[in-house]
C-alpha cells in the first residue's frame, strides 16, 4: 500500500498557474494508476485528471481538458498536476489517490487518499 502527500497548492488570481505534486512512499508506486480528485465546499468529490500504471495513458474531466497536464516520474515516486490558465472554479481542496488496477472516476474504487491541498483561484 502506497501512503500518498500532496503539495503545491495556495493562492493565485484568475488566468494563473500551479503545479501540484503527489509524492508516494514505496517501493510498487509504478504499479499504482494516479488519480486526482477535487472537493469545493458544498460539492461532491469530482474527477480531475488521472495517469495510468501500465502505458501512461492520462485522462481529464471535460472541465479541465486543454488546462491541466497530469504527468509522473516514477524515479521519483511522483506525481504532478500541472494547472495552467486557471479559474475561480477551479478553487477546491484537491487530493490525489491510488489504485492497483485501471483508471477509474469513481472515487469509491481508490484505496490510497492523500490528506489533500488547498487551491484557491481569486477572480
Amino acid at each position: 500500500q502506497v501512503q500518498l502527500v500532496e503539495s503545491g497548492g495556495g493562492l493565485v488570481q484568475a488566468g494563473g498557474s500551479l503545479r501540484l505534486s503527489c509524492a508516494a512512499s514505496g517501493r510498487t508506486f509504478a504499479t499504482y494508476s494516479i488519480v486526482w480528485f477535487r472537493q469545493a465546499p458544498w460539492k461532491e468529490r469530482e474527477f480531475v485528471a488521472a495517469i495510468s500504471w501500465s502505458d501512461y495513458s492520462t485522462f481529464y474531466a471535460d472541465s479541465v481538458k486543454g488546462r491541466f497536464t497530469i504527468s509522473r516520474d516514477n524515479a521519483e515516486n511522483t506525481v504532478y498536476l500541472q494547472m495552467d490558465s486557471l479559474k475561480p472554479e477551479d478553487t477546491a481542496v484537491y487530493y490525489c489517490a491510488a489504485r492497483r488496477h485501471a483508471v477509474v472516476s469513481n472515487p469509491n474504487a481508490y484505496d490510497a487518499w492523500g490528506h489533500g491541498t488547498q487551491v484557491t483561484v481569486s477572480s
